[in-house]
């Protein structure tokens, strides 16, 4: 009887500092050359990949929720292969001890990972480990958030279905009464990016005037807006949602998706949307339609486990998308679908929020004390989070107005 080949994960550490130990001494010199990380992230590598601009390894989530970094077992198995192919080694090494191999029951997530240089690699290591100890006794809320996040990036890679960021905009005095709706997708043709967006507005709504929220119907920066009666409205909206679901699965994105699917479901639109999922599947799907949130999916990148959602500005804001006229339907779905291509065609959660905001989580103020349960929130500065900030007097950050000549001149 032929026994099962049993696939998974072998975590980075134990394939670089334990592996060779238990290989006979002729083996172990050229095992530990080959994963030395100089020659690991060069480009004639064995386990160098074609099109990847340096070494694939891979980020997983262990069920307790702490992360770690892998080697598949393809990967290794090949590297064992090639070490005897190459006649470095007399016979093929045995692989690593069966206890070592992580399956897929004991992982929650794995996505791929990229490193460019020794430099990347080594302080990911050093990342990681931190991480690990910051977010001892993080909120579940947030350990849920992490995961969708990194879901997210692995079915963005993927290339597959469309992807729909949806707007409405409503009377602010009665929001039965629909004015605006925008749309923004991106779907893959023969593995082309192909975009679409656009804005309608209300015929019978035009001419209402909100109270609270600024009236910027007539600024949609990204086409022609389509004026329509109340009746083509919800016919246009019910067929641009059929129609989406025709290749494959469809991503619907929203920010703070409540409101904005109440609407899709109202009498006013009445969409076709019978089986929408609020998880996201473990595996890429055929078909089906899946919610994604980007104030979710931020929230997780800053490190916030709490109810407190950002607002679209200020997400864009944090993500350097610059925005403008913001409460257009049109606008609003364009900015969302930036912003979720923002987070999720970029790094791991944890070094893509490293990149962009460094040193700025855990305990800042005492970056030499334990930093065991000190969380991954960013800290941002009072000007970082209000654009009129630096407009206060007296307050914010020390700018240096003296002209250029003048400062050659001092």
């Amino acid at each position: 009887m032929v026994s099962p080949v049993i696939t998974g994960y072998y975590r980075y550490t134990d394939i670089f500092f334990e592996w060779h130990q238990a290989l006979p001494e002729a083996d172990r010199s050229p095992l530990r050359a080959s994963l030395a990380q100089d020659a690991f992230i060069h480009p004639d590598h064995p386990l160098h990949k074609e099109g990847i601009d340096g070494a694939e390894l891979f980020l997983g989530t262990l069920q307790n929720f702490e992360t770690r970094l892998l080697f598949s077992s393809a990967q290794v198995e090949y590297l064992r292969y090639w070490l005897h192919a190459m006649g470095l080694t007399k016979n093929l090494i045995s692989l690593p001890y069966s206890d070592c191999l992580l399956t897929e029951s004991s992982l929650r997530h794995v996505s791929p990972v990229t490193f460019k240089t020794k430099d990347d690699l080594k302080g990911a290591l050093k990342q990681i480990e931190k991480n690990n100890k910051r977010l001892k006794g993080a909120d579940p809320m947030l350990k849920t958030r992490r995961e969708i996040f990194e879901r997210v990036r692995t079915l963005w890679v993927e290339k597959v279905g469309v992807w729909c960021a949806l707007d409405f905009e409503a009377w602010d005095r009665d929001h039965t009464m629909l004015t605006e709706f925008g749309w923004s997708f991106v779907r893959w043709i023969d593995g082309q990016q192909v975009e679409e967006q656009g804005h309608l507005i209300v015929k019978e709504y035009r001419h209402y005037t909100n109270t609270f929220v600024q009236n910027n119907r007539e600024h949609f920066s990204f086409g022609d807006s389509e004026l329509v009666n109340r009746s083509a409205f919800r016919t246009r909206i019910q067929n641009l949602v059929a129609d989406l679901q025709k290749d494959g699965p469809l991503f619907l994105i929203f920010h703070d998706n409540n409101q904005d699917i109440k609407y899709l479901k109202s009498p006013t639109v009445n969409a076709d949307l019978p089986n929408l999922n609020f998880l996201l599947p473990d595996a890429k799907p055929d078909s089906g339609v899946f919610v994604l949130d980007t104030s979710d999916l931020f929230a997780a990148l800053e490190g916030e486990g709490g109810h407190n959602r950002r607002s679209l500005e200020r997400v864009c804001r944090h993500l350097q998308i610059p925005a403008s006229f913001l409460h257009n339907a049109g606008n609003d779905a364009h900015y969302t679908l930036l912003a979720i291509k923002e987070m999720a065609s970029g790094d791991p959660l944890d070094m893509q929020r490293e990149k962009r905001w460094p040193n700025r989580t855990g305990n800042t103020a005492h970056p030499a004390a334990p930093q065991t349960g000190a969380g991954v929130k960013v800290k941002f500065e009072p000007w970082e989070e209000d654009s009129d900030f630096s407009d206060m007097e007296g307050v914010g950050p020390v700018i240096n107005k003296t002209k250029p000549e003048e400062q050659v001149a001092a």
